[in-house]
């Protein structure tokens, strides 16, 4: 096996995980907006994503799941466990989310993003630098902007 590539799946495991922490901030923020807050609890799961202007790969998305509860986060990655909360602010546009890594590989980091929910799908743009809220829904090649959509498992 080339360890070449499987050093490039494996970095782009790792920027989903961001992405997932950026998801579970973005239902924080959802907490202040009572109805918003429940729309975002449960098990999502990844169905389109790209990393700098790149598609991830539908082998790595069908290795991730997130969880969302009560302002918490449960990301899985190939078997990698992230935890930490989320928070959301339902009054800017585009509505924007804050993610804090508690434990796993995104421990002490903070993630900014932005979120769309509408009905079953939440889509999620995540600056991974931790400097900066995205200002779209939209990467670009060079850059450390994650841009998911998610669909809820039905439990």
């Amino acid at each position: 096996m080339d360890t070449r590539n499987s050093v490039a799946i494996l970095h782009p495991s790792k920027h989903i995980l961001c992405a997932w922490l950026a998801f579970v901030v973005a239902l924080t923020g959802l907490a202040a907006d009572r109805s918003d807050a429940k729309a975002f609890e449960g098990t999502w799961t990844p169905v389109k994503a790209e990393l700098g202007g790149q598609p991830m790969a539908d082998a790595v998305l069908k290795t991730i799941t997130l969880k969302l509860h009560d302002g918490n986060y449960e990301v899985s990655v190939t078997g990698q466990q992230d935890k930490g909360t989320y928070t959301i602010d339902a009054s800017t546009q585009p509505k924007g989310m804050t993610i804090t890594g508690r434990d796993g590989p995104n421990k002490g980091k903070t993630f900014p993003a932005i979120y769309a929910l509408e009905g079953q799908t939440l889509r999620i743009c995540y600056h991974l630098s931790g400097k900066q809220r995205p200002a779209e829904f939209k990467t670009n090649v060079g850059t450390l902007l994650y841009l998911v959509t998610y669909t809820r498992r039905k439990e």
